[in-house]
């Protein structure tokens, strides 16, 4: 059964993806939950031009972040987590929690999927994070300290 993808699905595809599934993983799985719909030509004349609309927004959002990216250069931000005594957090602190950071204290707004984290980060300390945006890339600081 051709199914479109309304969301990305580890081991199947990316949003908006046309896939081959089959009938009863689709039928049992990804239509119920909402993740994907079956793949008439009226859904794909549909999911095409909110694809189009999709990549307009994402380089919108690319050209905006790309000229704050100067002004991130040098920043520091500071965080308070809770920890135990030897500095390690309870929680850790992912890509999506340092871009509101980001938003409330610089009021800049950086799409988590630009900021460059290999995992979250969860030792108390000064981190540098690293935000690629096209071909231009900033470096802030960011001091994390435990309550």
């Amino acid at each position: 059964m051709k199914v479109i993808l309304l969301k990305d699905i580890a081991k199947i595809g990316r949003k908006f993806d046309i896939k081959e599934i089959s009938g009863g993983h689709a039928q049992n799985l990804l239509i119920p939950q909402g993740l994907a719909v079956a793949a008439t030509p009226e859904a794909v004349k549909r999911v095409e031009i909110q694809k189009k609309k999709a990549l307009g927004d994402k380089k919108v959002m690319e050209d905006i972040v790309a000229k704050n990216v100067n002004d991130l250069n040098g920043i520091t931000l500071s965080v308070t987590g809770k920890a135990n005594e030897k500095g390690n957090l309870f929680a850790g602190l992912h890509r999506e929690a340092i871009a509101d950071e980001l938003l409330k204290q610089t009021q800049l707004q950086i799409d988590p999927s630009f900021i460059q984290l290999e995992h979250p980060i969860k030792e108390v300390g000064t981190h540098a994070i690293e935000v690629k945006v096209g071909g231009k890339s900033a470096k802030f600081n960011l001091i994390i300290e435990a309550k």
